[in-house]
């Protein structure tokens, strides 16, 4: 018998001075049976960091063919394209191919995260239309005591920098650039 995937609902009231969007997000994710904790909130980080209207959920982790996140025209034609972990190149030319912005959160630990961005740098610094950030290892790690099938946050943005907080705790993240960042 296939595991269920576990509901989520999130609040977050959301203030991304950098571009002066002011939102109060209620979302529901789907958090599939072998997405961790911390994957789940760099998803729910993702759609803070690029909130606005039309951005959607995907079916995620049970398909090959869609991104984390993904806001689509009228037409249906694929605006932006987000992605999450440390995919390799051939997805990322796939999704460069499909959409007119793709946007990848690469996130991991460490020891993993430095070594696939310098096999990858290279080839990936073709793609105009990609943009590529790295959440620093210890901080999306700390995201994950932020998980709760009732999520409710503060989400604060400015000058790049990230603060989501519950009425516990507080986790402070500094997202990297590490290309196709103005």
């Amino acid at each position: 018998m296939a595991l269920k995937s576990t509901i989520c609902k999130a609040q977050i009231q959301l203030a991304d001075m950098d571009r002066h969007h002011y939102d109060d997000l209620s979302l529901t994710l789907a958090q599939h049976p072998s997405e961790t904790d911390q994957r789940l909130m760099v998803r729910l980080l993702a759609y803070a960091l690029n909130a606005g209207e039309g951005l959607a959920f995907t079916r995620g982790l049970s398909t090959d063919d869609e991104p984390e996140l993904w806001r689509k025209d009228l037409t249906g034609a694929i605006e932006l394209w987000i992605e999450l972990g440390l995919p390799d190149e051939d997805r990322l030319r796939k999704a460069c191919q499909r959409s007119r912005q793709v946007i990848l959160y690469a996130y991991g630990e460490e020891g993993a995260v430095r070594p696939w961005w310098e096999k990858l740098q290279h080839r990936l610094s073709r793609f105009d239309n990609l943009a590529v950030w790295r959440l620093p290892a210890e901080q999306s790690r700390e995201l994950a005591e932020l998980a709760d099938r009732s999520i409710s946050l503060q989400c604060n943005i400015q000058e790049g920098q990230v603060m989501l907080s519950d009425s516990q705790r507080t986790v402070i993240l500094d997202p990297e650039p590490l290309l196709g960042v103005e």
